[in-house]
């Protein structure tokens, strides 16, 4: 990406996702995407590598939900700082625990790339790792349609 069109993208995005908690959200999520995409980086065990590569376009695919969920949120209840707004706290935790098991994707397939010798469980440690991504995603999802009904 350039420099205008990053410039650009960043103009979008502080207009859909604000400046506050839910562009912290949307933004902790695609760093943990780029992070676990390094990581496949040189890896030179082809099986491996392709397990790898399939859980993260499995992650990938995940992208354009969280960016849905914090542009709703962000039109919902608007956040330019990081207090959490009572009735999309539960779509915030969701969203924070999804980051954090997307680190801890991240960090699993780092394992697996230093691991010496065959790996027994392949990358069944990381799968488990991402399904819970999937799980947090589309408990966010949940939340924010439960808070719209509500409010």
């Amino acid at each position: 990406m350039g420099f205008f069109s990053a410039a650009r993208q960043g103009r979008k995005d502080d207009v859909e996702l604000g400046k506050g908690l839910w562009r912290r959200a949307h933004d902790r999520f695609t760093r943990g995407l780029d992070r676990y995409h390094q990581i496949l980086e040189g890896l030179e065990d082809e099986a491996l590598y392709a397990e790898l590569l399939e859980i993260g376009n499995d992650l990938s695919a995940l992208s354009g939900r969280v960016r849905q969920v914090c542009v709703a949120a962000q039109r919902y209840a608007p956040s330019e700082g990081l207090d959490i707004p009572g009735p999309l706290a539960g779509v915030h935790r969701a969203l924070s625990m999804a980051g954090n098991s997307l680190a801890t994707t991240a960090e699993a397939a780092a394992m697996l790339r230093l691991a010496i010798g065959p790996v027994p469980a392949g990358a069944e440690s990381v799968r488990r790792r991402a399904a819970s991504v999937l799980e947090q995603v589309n408990d966010a999802e949940r939340r924010l349609e439960e808070a719209a009904a509500a409010g």
